[in-house]
């Protein structure tokens, strides 16, 4: 019976820590080996961390990326890796443009093996500004690399090539192949994982091959990359996955007689369930953005709000309690459950809390500008930002920003008072979304035995800015219900407000709320950055002009 084992190296690289990068995927590899591993397959741009946007441009960076690859190659043969197959993503250089000098670079990936680049495949230009997703910058027609290592006849394809009908997966089967390993630098969203897996299930049962998916893991500015690699046989059965949200190493048997795989390592076939993949997309997202940009802790106001309870409880799972300080700052329209809830989720997470009365701030304030009315609400957010700034500044935290995805949409936020902050959490994160998590996070909590973290006053009560006596935000929004079923067709699914209107709705709040998305795109446009789980997330999804006079 003929043999091959195969790992796939679910890595967490940093964006241009190149040596960092490359000694991480050697550890891989020699993990890999003392396993038995004869070939290794690493995710896409694994080599540099992905997406690189405008390094792209940048020549001495492709260079040394590729020369990365290189180095990889012979320091595996001199720590005795050289008969283990690695295949790894990198970029390489295609030209230099004569317009600018820049360079224009190819999104690759290499063979290495005794020493050498048996094979590359390199397909399209790396993108500047994003990164690449189902069909942007596909080039039709591009052939997949095939190639022989350890008696294994094997196709390399690369990202959306799994995305596509028609080339270049669809002539695999002339081939004859073992295996097919696709790399990917994948970011999660919502349901994303059943259709990568759909579309592997597809190409593998079309051209009779083991089919093996290779993904990066990590938080990357505003992306989170699940991992979630797995293999599937040529009758599509799912063999086996890595862990998702965690760097991982799948093994698995290839029987090149029957042409079918097992698994060597125990590793679950099933997903969990849709809020624990959100909510580790979350944890994963603000932990890397800490860590990979220097930040040791977070600062954040305490309201005894649901989205300050939600992402005070995101920071101390991703950074542990120590490093998570809250900010109770009440003003005069404060009640007294606001207060005692801020301090009982502190209580329950074992984070530090100070408070820090704004009454006499704001009135200084009212006194010199004789302010009043909205501007006068709008002051009380404003300085409590400043003191969270202050806060930052004095101690090195980095100030989270608590609004959620639905506040964004209809810019139901002070710029510059509760906006203020370096990273935002729950950005992609609609209101009725953020009372699901909280209820999940304290149920799992339950489940595991510990201490349900959020306080269920936070939960249950109605929702206030508290900026005036008596207010709450249904005063001047939909029920959120209402509001994030409109968001959900407007926003993410792109539909007219005629379209929407024809579905059921009331054309009046439809309008309404159509008006308040358009008008508050500046504000967007200021925000702080947080972790994608949609396929329409602020930012970097949906874009319109900040001056923009169309009406539907």
């Amino acid at each position: 019976m003929r043999k091959v084992r195969l790992a796939l190296a679910q890595t967490n690289p940093t964006v241009g820590a190149i040596e960092a990068n490359l000694n991480n995927i050697f550890e891989g590899v020699r993990e890999s080996a003392a396993a038995g591993a004869q070939i290794v397959a690493f995710g896409e741009m694994s080599i540099t961390g992905y997406p690189i946007e405008d390094l792209a441009t940048r020549e001495h960076f492709v260079t040394r990326a590729d020369e990365a690859v290189q180095t990889l190659s012979a320091k595996l043969v001199e720590g005795g890796l050289g008969d283990v197959a690695v295949i790894i993503g990198h970029p390489s250089l295609a030209e230099i443009s004569e317009r600018n000098g820049w360079a224009i670079a190819h999104n690759s990936a290499s063979v290495l093996f005794r020493g050498q680049r048996i094979a590359q495949y390199s397909k399209h230009h790396l993108p500047n500004y994003s990164v690449f997703d189902e069909y942007r910058n596909f080039v039709p027609g591009q052939a997949v690399v095939d190639f022989e290592v350890h008696g294994c006849r094997i196709g390399l394809a690369i990202c959306e090539d799994i995305w596509q009908d028609g080339a270049p997966l669809s002539e695999l089967a002339t081939r004859n192949l073992d295996l097919t390993i696709v790399l990917n630098g994948s970011p999660f969203e919502i349901d994303k994982d059943d259709r990568r897996t759909a579309l592997v299930q597809k190409f593998a049962k079309a051209n009779r091959t083991v089919g093996a998916y290779v993904n990066l893991v990590g938080g990357q500015d505003d992306l989170v990359f699940d991992g979630d690699s797995f293999v599937v046989n040529p009758d599509g059965t799912v063999v086996g996955r890595a862990e998702q949200f965690n760097q991982d190493l799948l093994l698995v048997d290839i029987d090149l007689d029957t042409r079918s795989s097992t698994l060597v390592t125990p590793h679950p076939v099933q997903k969990m369930d849709d809020n624990w993949q959100i909510w580790n997309a979350l944890v994963l997202g603000l932990r890397d953005y800490c860590e990979k940009n220097g930040f040791k802790s977070v600062t954040l106001g305490l309201s005894g709000g649901i989205d300050s309870a939600v992402c005070a409880t995101l920071a101390v799972d991703a950074l542990s309690a120590e490093n998570v300080h809250g900010v109770s700052m009440p003003s005069k329209y404060s009640s007294d459950h606001s207060k005692s809830d801020a301090h009982e989720l502190a209580k329950n997470l074992g984070c530090d809390i100070r408070t820090v009365a704004i009454e006499e701030m704001v009135g200084a304030f009212e006194a010199n500008l004789e302010l009043g009315g909205l501007a006068s609400e709008n002051l009380q957010a404003r300085v409590r930002g400043v003191i969270l700034m202050g806060i930052s500044n004095a101690e090195g935290h980095l100030t989270l920003t608590t609004g959620n995805k639905t506040e964004l949409a209809v810019g139901y936020s002070t710029i510059y008072g509760d906006s203020v902050g370096g990273f935002a959490p729950i950005k992609d994160v609609e209101k009725t979304m953020v009372w699901n998590l909280a209820r999940w996070r304290n149920a799992w909590a339950e489940s595991q035995g510990s201490q349900p973290p959020i306080p269920v006053n936070s939960i249950v009560k109605p929702p206030s800015a508290e900026l005036r006596p008596g207010q709450v935000d249904q005063d001047s929004l939909p029920p959120y219900d209402l509001l994030d079923d409109i968001l959900e067709r407007y926003v993410n699914a792109h539909l007219s407000p005629d379209d929407i209107v024809a579905q059921g709705f009331d054309r009046e709040t439809v309008m309404r709320i159509a008006a308040l998305v358009d008008r508050a795109e500046w504000k967007r446009r200021q925000g702080a950055i947080g972790p994608k789980i949609t396929g329409m997330a602020f930012g970097r999804d949906r874009r319109l002009p900040i001056t923009n006079k169309f009406k539907e």
